[in-house]
């Protein structure tokens, strides 16, 4: 799989089958526990990711009000993954304030991933880079809020 830029096919493949490694109790690659531990906070999940024939090309419509589970839990990843290097600066002081505000894993996380998502958004949109100063400016505002 491409590491820094995987297809969406990718990231749904990496999905579906770090779910059946776990299920058949198979070794799994760090990354692969931290998607496990994700996948096990999202139990709703749990069908798709157990249909790869089914979701592998399931369009999501966010308009419509549909959560895509691939997006979702791809972001989870992206948090963890900066939490554990700081990057962005702060990231990590931000996460563990919000986890002694919330006592709550999941909430903590998705106060970050709702950050990370308006970050690419307005990239995006703007056909930018993503602001880092943005992005740092809504954790805290998460934090103090």
């Amino acid at each position: 799989m491409a590491l820094f830029n995987p297809s969406r096919d990718q990231v749904r493949q990496f999905f579906f089958d770090t779910w059946a490694k776990f299920q058949q109790q198979a070794a799994l690659t760090d990354i692969e526990k931290l998607a496990i531990e994700i996948i096990q906070m999202h139990p709703e999940y749990h069908a798709v990711l157990n249909a790869p024939e089914r979701y592998l090309d399931q369009a999501y419509f966010p308009e419509m009000g549909e959560t895509n589970p691939f997006l979702h839990m791809s972001l989870h990843l992206s948090i963890l993954e900066q939490i554990a290097i700081n990057q962005p600066p702060g990231i990590s002081a931000a996460y563990q304030s919000l986890l002694a505000k919330y006592d709550d894993v999941l909430m903590a996380q998705h106060d970050l991933m709702d950050c990370l998502a308006e970050t690419i958004w307005q990239s995006q949109r703007s056909g930018l880079p993503p602001d880092a100063e943005a992005y740092i400016a809504c954790m805290q505002a998460k934090v103090n809020g």
